[in-house]
């Protein structure tokens, strides 16, 4: 019996393979999202899952409570010490420091290689590899990081620096300075994490690296790169340990920082999700785009439900002819959902197919380290047989109903009709459906993109455009200024600066501050710019009041921006001017000049308190702007001259504009997602509209025919399609205008300077999805209108 089935179902598939190759297609389309998805969400979830006790690991944060509460994943670096000292709830505890962009040099080899780490080094404590599961290939567990001046480096690291040879014992050396023996060869990183750093140092070297920051009385400096991470006890919950918190905080912070300061415990499985702590994933983009993967399973569904129902008058006959000659309405059933296994077997297969070929550019769009090979993923081999028999029931089970109970007299003398069937309430909904979905998304797609092309077209105060920076890695003055003078020679350079960063950047340095001798710091943080006397020139800052900061060797001048003044309660620029601050305990500042504002971060924060100074030890960047007419070989003399100043380092250059667009990855991505989705979901749902054309034009023939006998035009007879479509999408778009634009408006609350949700948004939408139906529409309903009216009514 079941390969009879088989057999008749294959038939009927290959008999109508128009109407095979669109069920395929939509299914495949929206099944191989899904499986995206659920592979992408999967991931994200189980990022540092797999370290032992997870659940008991949390990472010791800080908030700030001032006139607005800031967050920071780090703590100072005395504390983990303090804490060790102080509680016994702790079983073990663990600090690391990362520096990015770290110049790993091989000083033991017979040509000094030297690379550039992205992802840095990270001075460690021992325990850290008791709380985290990086197992070593190579080396003593036991004896990891606890002498000074050991490193362990991963299996990739160790091929990239000393290819087949023995890693062990050999020698890297940190930014030129300090020298490390590699004691142990770590398993290479798993993608699932947030710790990615491949190179970590014995703790016991900060102190090389910086001595202030190393030492027990470092408490006023709090870097979001200075972690500490404790493994609680076994029975001791989280709250408990909380409690005790504000104590410590009081004892070693000071009364001052002490009534502003809050520490808090991030469980690990918080880490990679939360935003105020610099997480960099979205719970709720997650679940966003598991809804959006469950959407598109449906609506490929309903299309497949939609040409079921629309073929089954063509079948009546057939189940006529079956039950006459003695079958149960089980068996036509059964008969059915075989051909709707067979075709989503097909589509699966199709689907997994393409999503194993997506998902590179998958990784490459997200940045991400999925495994490529999907059939060596546990939860996606559980996740299809699943999703696999629930396709099947979804879509096979309402067209198999409606065939298994058709009346065997009826259908044998045609007298079947649309109520037989479903009608065309059920199609209308189902049309209905799937262009919410697909308007939805396509509201979305347009707010995104909007978005994006205002923050990339923003006045943000500076010049972003031909700005190239470099890095300087040495605190020398002498190299500085013979770079800064070599550099202005060069045809193409406009004017150069030496700063700490650009007006605008992701690393951001902030400051306690007192205004005017006044008896106590301000209840707001200041943000440092730390340039020379060309800053404003080289970014075109605008002045408004007051003048330049003079060059100097000292610090003894500042610039301010209007937001600073309106936090000091100063009305009139030139009020400010020759008003001393405190900044960094360096007291007798003097405002000289007021700037306007400019954007110093993404448009998703407000404009901050700025305070601009001149102090050469804090210049890492070499900023010049250049002429863009001849951008390669400007680039060309300025790589030879950087080189020939810093022969020691890696040579590096970022244009600004492309560093500022960094802000909005995240975003961008998120575009290219759902662009994606849309498409799909409109694809689907435009087969479906093609399957409802289908049933109307098969029930309307005898109709149609009539119609162009007494005389109907050709147009009039399209708008019976038309007329019928168009109420369907006004339908949908009603349902999915309020819920798209309530979801973007939540969207678009992440940006402090943001667009509006204008009408224009909404009415592009619904003229979009218009013309995508109406192209759909068109060939289907036309063929039916142009159709000979003696071939249609020769049945009568």
């Amino acid at each position: 019996m079941l390969k009879n089935y088989f057999k008749i179902a294959w038939r009927n598939l290959w008999r109508n393979k128009s109407y095979t190759f669109i069920n395929i297609l939509g299914l495949s389309s929206g099944i191989g999202c899904a499986i995206l998805i659920f592979t992408l969400v999967s991931y994200q979830f189980s990022f540092d899952t797999f370290h032992p006790a997870a659940d008991r690991v949390y990472r010791i944060v800080t908030q700030y409570h001032t006139d607005a509460t800031e967050y920071s994943p780090g703590v100072p670096q005395p504390l983990g010490k303090a804490f060790r000292n102080d509680f016994s709830f702790i079983e073990k505890s663990a600090r690391v420091l990362t520096y990015n962009n770290a110049l790993i040099s091989l000083p033991g080899e017979k040509d000094v290689k030297k690379f550039q780490e992205e992802e840095g080094v990270a001075y460690a404590e021992p325990e850290f590899f008791d709380i985290f599961r990086f197992p070593l290939v190579s080396g003593d567990h036991n004896a990891a990081l606890t002498e000074p001046n050991t490193a362990l480096i991963t299996q990739k690291i160790a091929t990239k620096y000393f290819g087949a040879e023995d890693p062990i014992g050999r020698i890297i050396r940190y930014n030129n300075q300090t020298n490390f023996r590699v004691t142990g060869i770590l398993r290479d990183i798993p993608g699932n994490t947030d710790r990615t750093g491949e190179i970590y140092l014995s703790y016991a070297n900060l102190k090389d690296k910086d001595p202030y920051v190393a030492s027990d009385s470092s408490w006023g400096s709090v870097s979001s790169r200075m972690n500490f991470f404790v493994r609680l006890k076994s029975g001791v919950s989280a709250a408990i340990a909380e409690k005790q918190l504000p104590a410590f905080v009081k004892k070693y912070y000071g009364p001052e920082d002490a009534s502003s300061t809050l520490l808090h415990l991030q469980p690990l499985s918080d880490v990679h999700f939360n935003a105020d702590y610099d997480g960099p994933a979205s719970k709720r983009n997650l679940w966003v785009l598991s809804i959006i993967g469950v959407f598109l399973i449906i609506t490929a569904c309903v299309n497949f439900i939609n040409l079921a129902t629309a073929r089954a008058l063509n079948r009546a006959k057939e189940v006529g002819v079956r039950k006459v000659m003695g079958s149960l309405r089980s068996h036509l059933f059964w008969q059915f959902m075989i051909e709707t296994a067979l075709i989503v077997i097909l589509s699966f297969v199709l689907a997994f197919g393409l999503a194993m070929l997506t998902l590179p550019l998958l990784n490459n769009l997200l940045r991400t380290r999925m495994p490529v090979n999907l059939l060596e993923n546990t939860r996606i081999l559980l996740f299809l047989p699943l999703l696999l028999v629930a396709v099947v029931f979804l879509a096979g089970s309402y067209p198999g109903l409606i065939l298994a109970r058709f009346r065997p007299i009826a259908a044998l003398k045609g007298k079947l009709s649309q109520q037989h069937i479903g009608g065309f309430s059920l199609r209308r909904m189902l049309v209905v459906t799937q262009f919410t979905v697909s308007q939805m998304l396509i509201i979305g797609l347009i707010v995104i993109a909007i978005q994006i092309r205002y923050s990339r077209t923003i006045d943000l105060g500076f010049r972003k455009e031909g700005i190239v920076m470099l890095p300087v890695p040495q605190d020398d003055k002498i190299k500085m200024n013979t770079l800064r003078s070599r550099l202005t020679a060069i045809t193409g350079t406009e004017d150069i600066t030496l700063c700490s960063q650009a007006p605008a950047s992701g690393s951001n340095s902030n400051t306690n501050l007192r205004y005017d001798n006044r008896p106590k710091d301000e209840a707001w943080e200041v943000n440092e710019k730390f340039g020379d006397a060309q800053y404003l020139s080289t970014f075109k800052l605008n002045l408004l009041a007051g003048r330049n900061i003079f060059p100097a060797d000292t610090l003894r001048e500042a610039l301010v921006n209007e937001v600073f003044m309106g936090k000091v309660g100063v009305r009139n620029p030139n009020d400010l001017l020759g008003k001393t601050i405190t900044v960094d305990d360096q007291k007798g500042i003097v405002i000289v000049g007021v700037v306007k504002d400019f954007h110093n971060k993404s448009l998703r924060s407000g404009i901050d308190p700025i305070v601009i100074l001149p102090l050469k030890t804090h210049y890492y960047t070499c900023a010049a702007r250049i002429n863009l007419t001849d951008i390669g070989s400007v680039l060309t003399s300025y790589e030879k001259i950087w080189n020939e100043t810093y022969p020691d380092f890696v040579y590096s250059h970022q244009f600004l504009d492309e560093r500022i667009d960094r802000f909005y990855r995240e975003d961008s991505v998120t575009f290219a997602l759902v662009e994606v989705f849309a498409g799909i979901a409109i694809l689907i749902s435009c087969l479906g509209l093609y399957g409802l054309v289908s049933f109307m034009a098969l029930q309307k023939t005898k109709e149609i025919g009539v119609r162009k006998v007494l005389g109907a035009r050709v147009a009039s007879i399209l708008w019976l399609f038309g007329k019928e479509f168009s109420r369907l999408l006004l339908v949908a778009f009603i349902i999915a205008a309020p819920i798209a634009g309530w979801v973007m408006h939540s969207w678009l609350q992440d940006f402090k300077y943001r667009i509006p949700l204008s009408w224009k948004i909404f009415a592009l939408a619904i003229l979009s999805t218009f013309a995508i139906a109406l192209l759909t529409v068109a060939w289907r309903s036309a063929k039916a209108a142009l159709a000979n009216p003696v071939t249609s009514l020769r049945s009568e």
